[in-house]
């Protein structure tokens, strides 16, 4: 059966890819409305450099293979962020903030869901040069507008901030081990093993990493979580940033979640991630992650966002494909049969030339007839399939 695909790939047909292709359009457009240039990074490059600052996650996620030309190992891109980061601060080299954009296809050893793809088309927009809470609100506020304007607005965006979770473990004094054993805990919403595992940890840092899970809901709980956790300046600065948010953005759906971790070996600080009804992970996830350009030569703050346009344009209002108009086949380039074919065309009609001896293409509900007073004019008349 060698029409069969590998597991977790799929083929996009002509209703989804033309989804896709419309929708991919649409962002671009409106990235760039906002000054983000488009980069396409190469498909496969040299594996630390696919891998910086990535951790274990991405790693596994890569496939590998061997570079016939030099030996060396090479990656098939399973994130497309680490490239950005790498042409901001390598070859583009700018001072100031960068705005850069990309959509394109990654591949994934696994799937990251059950029911996902493991060829997603990953859609994103990157900011570099500002360290400021100004860039989150920037960043946040532009995935808010992409869903809306690809037909899947976000019922609920989660901000969270990694620095509370690093402020509690680092003034808890945590082995890196026991750190990255809590965190997956924390991830899994796992509250007994969470448990178990601080039962070692003195007060008051165990009951504050016990507390995190609970505080989720509005803006509200900033202020809870104030009371109730230690008195660290970096939780404090952190809570501060999530506030700021908060008040700059008071059409959007936020919530806020303090034990929202995801990424947390790769981000340090603001992390979001939106969500719909009827789909079980986040549509679109982002954050912040400062400091990613350093193995390229130049450490920048950076923040942005990505999303799987392939199961964005599944949530989106399907888009019916434009129906045709029918005409003969023009076999003399000058005539006026051409000519009509090619004025359609440039006013935006799809037209399907019908090859001898072919029926009409279904998409067809228009026919383009020559007159029958023998001018040599050509008309359009509506097919009936009554």
């Amino acid at each position: 059966m060698n029409w069969l695909l590998p597991d977790y790939l799929a083929d996009a047909l002509p209703q989804e890819a033309a989804q896709v292709e419309r929708l991919r359009r649409r962002a671009l457009d409106l990235f760039a409305g906002h000054g983000y240039e488009l980069v396409m990074p190469p498909l496969v490059e040299h594996l630390d450099s696919l891998l910086t600052g990535s951790g274990q996650d991405l790693t596994l996620r890569t496939f590998k293979l061997v570079d016939q030309l030099s030996g060396r190992t090479l990656g098939v891109r399973a994130d497309i962020t680490p490239q950005v980061a790498r042409i901001d601060a390598h070859l583009l080299n700018r001072d100031g903030v960068v705005r850069l954009c990309y959509c394109d296809s990654v591949l994934h050893t696994l799937p990251a869901a059950q029911s996902a793809n493991r060829e997603p088309i990953q859609l994103g927009a990157e900011l570099y040069g500002h360290a400021g809470v100004e860039a989150d609100l920037e960043t946040i506020r532009l995935l808010a507008a992409t869903l809306a304007d690809l037909g899947a607005p976000a019922e609920r965006i989660d901000i969270g901030h990694v620095g509370v979770f690093a402020a509690l473990a680092d003034a808890a004094g945590l082995a890196d081990a026991d750190e990255a054993a809590l965190l997956q805990l924390l991830q899994q919403k796992d509250l007994p093993s969470l448990r178990c595992a601080c039962a070692d940890i003195a007060e008051p840092w165990r009951s504050a990493l016990l507390r995190l899970p609970e505080l989720y809901g509005d803006v509200a709980i900033l202020d809870r979580a104030e009371r109730e956790l230690p008195a660290l300046p970096a939780l404090a600065a952190a809570l501060d940033a999530l506030r700021r948010l908060s008040a700059a953005m008071p059409e959007l759906p936020l919530s806020f979640d303090l034990a929202d971790l995801h990424g947390y070996n790769y981000h340090n600080g603001v992390v979001f991630a939106a969500y719909r009804r009827g789909y079980a992970g986040a549509i679109a996830r982002g954050g912040r992650y400062d400091g990613a350009g350093a193995a390229f030569g130049r450490a920048r703050p950076a923040t942005g966002f990505s999303l799987d346009l392939r199961e964005l344009a599944r949530l989106a209002a399907p888009t019916a494909l434009p129906m045709a108009v029918a005409a003969p086949f023009a076999e003399a380039s000058g005539s006026a049969l051409a000519q009509a074919i090619t004025a359609l065309r440039a006013a935006g009609a799809v037209v399907i030339e019908q090859l001898p001896g072919s029926p009409a293409d279904s998409r067809c509900d228009r026919r383009l007839s020559e007159r029958a007073d023998g001018s040599g004019q050509w008309i359009i008349e509506t097919i009936n399939r009554d």
